[in-house]
């Protein structure tokens, strides 16, 4: 069987551990993962710095942003070999009540790699069969799938797909208004498949550059959250009504801050709709009666479903969504410092890990 390579936390902010052991042939409905890029996300920086506990013990190989081929196979998934894939951060069994009632991303027997067991800080790892998205028409790694790689698509696994099931759990009306508060590694994909899916998009951020990011990526309209909050409020109200679709707002709250939640939420109107997708720790002090008296709903957003990563990697494929842009590529073995860097914000892109 294969070597496999892991960086392994094995405890909170302490140094990563390397470690090289031989892969065992996955078992039945299970599949070792060659990994070609695994993006770094908020949420490893959770696990690691954070103190956020990880459902798997420790020592753990973090990472859930997995793109790779399929180099081996357990029984009854054999077909998979060879093919390239996303491995999506949540992966539902497909059997238990939740799978059956749609609600597969709270499956309580849900598979996220790094969390529930090794993940893509490494070279290989295994994962469930079932749910995982093909890559069509790729066989390298670096090759190029109309102006992205494969290494560049890990990012589908949870930046961009998390954002894509918000939108689409907000039911858009046509031509509706979409805010997006926060315009980092999630937000600023929210803010691209909100206007590819028609809508007039604002963007809110406390960053400059982001916000010319954003600009220049789809929104229509962009407010530094710095600003004077009743300002923006009006400013957004007036462009939702120079519209004239019948429907509320749509706020997708993706900053993970608390001053960004609680600015979300007061940017609620009449029949609107607040998509909480980032996650702070911090609390946050809102009037909930709010909700009552406009009639509008808060949600949450946990993953994103595997049925809907084929369409949204089509439309990357075809150039609705640029992802190629927001990455940045680093060896594996530079996993200590990539985090170092990202907790510093001394890193723009998305940092992706190459093996």
């Amino acid at each position: 069987m294969l070597d496999v390579t892991r960086w392994l936390m094995t405890a909170p902010d302490a140094p990563l551990r390397r470690e090289t052991s031989t892969a065992t042939p996955p078992a039945a409905g299970r599949v070792l993962v060659e990994v070609a890029g695994c993006g770094v996300c908020h949420t490893d920086l959770g696990f690691y710095y954070e103190g956020v506990r990880t459902r798997a013990p420790l020592p753990l190989a973090l990472g859930h942003e997995v793109a790779g081929f399929v180099r081996a196979a357990g029984p009854g998934s054999e077909h998979l070999l060879g093919q390239a894939v996303i491995v999506p951060a949540v992966l539902p069994c497909g059997l238990c009540a939740m799978c059956q009632a749609g609600l597969g991303t709270m499956c309580p027997q849900q598979f996220m790699p790094g969390n529930d067991g090794h993940g893509g800080f490494s070279s290989h790892l295994e994962v469930p069969a079932l749910g995982l998205c093909p890559v069509p028409n790729c066989t390298d790694a670096d090759q190029d799938l109309g102006g992205v790689t494969l290494r560049d698509l890990s990012v589908l696994a949870d930046a961009a797909s998390t954002a894509y099931q918000s939108l689409l759990r907000a039911e858009l009306p046509a031509g509706g208004t979409v805010v997006v508060v926060g315009c980092g590694g999630v937000g600023i994909y929210a803010v691209q498949l909100a206007r590819a899916m028609g809508a007039q998009v604002v963007a809110i951020d406390v960053d400059e550059a982001r916000l010319a990011q954003a600009a220049s990526m789809g929104a229509h309209e962009t407010f530094d959250a710095k600003g004077d909050g009743r300002a923006i409020k009006k400013a957004i109200g007036a462009i939702q009504r120079s519209t004239g679709v019948a429907g509320g707002l749509r706020v997708l709250e993706c900053s993970g801050s608390t001053a960004g939640q609680e600015l979300a939420y007061s940017l609620l109107g009449p029949a609107g709709v607040l998509l909480v997708v980032g996650y702070t720790s911090g609390k946050v002090t809102i009037r909930l009666s709010r909700l009552m008296a406009l009639d509008a709903r808060a949600l949450g957003n946990w993953g994103c479903l595997p049925d809907l990563y084929p369409p949204l990697l089509q439309l990357v494929l075809d150039g609705s969504i640029q992802v190629a842009p927001l990455v940045k590529r680093f060896p594996l073995d530079d996993v200590q410092a990539v985090l170092e860097a990202v907790k510093a914000h001394e890193i723009r892109e998305r940092p992706v890990l190459v093996p």
